[in-house]
């Protein structure tokens, strides 16, 4: 087990890092810099935009969306759920 930290750039504070083996060129910006806790807070994010947007991650178009999406979740202005989604009742 790793005993890297990162100071997380979603989170805020310094948190294990995220253990990422990303390929792109976005993974070692991420590995860097996004911990554990925002990684898995991005996990459950991406599987609502492959449902709601029916993205196929085997499909290199689809995992352009994917990587923009994940930019903008860690980087940017942060992410935003399509209009049309509803969560889930529990």
């Amino acid at each position: 087990m790793s005993d890297h930290k990162v100071f997380c750039a979603k989170l805020k504070q310094e948190l294990p890092d995220s253990r990422n083996r990303l390929r792109q060129r976005v993974g070692k910006k991420i590995y860097d810099n996004v911990s554990q806790q925002a990684w898995g807070q991005w996990m459950e994010h991406c599987k609502m935009l492959l449902n709601e947007y029916r993205l196929n991650p085997a499909r290199k178009q689809d995992q352009e969306v994917i990587v923009k999406q994940m930019e903008q979740f860690f980087f940017g202005e942060g992410a935003t759920r399509p209009a049309e989604y509803v969560p889930p009742a529990h």
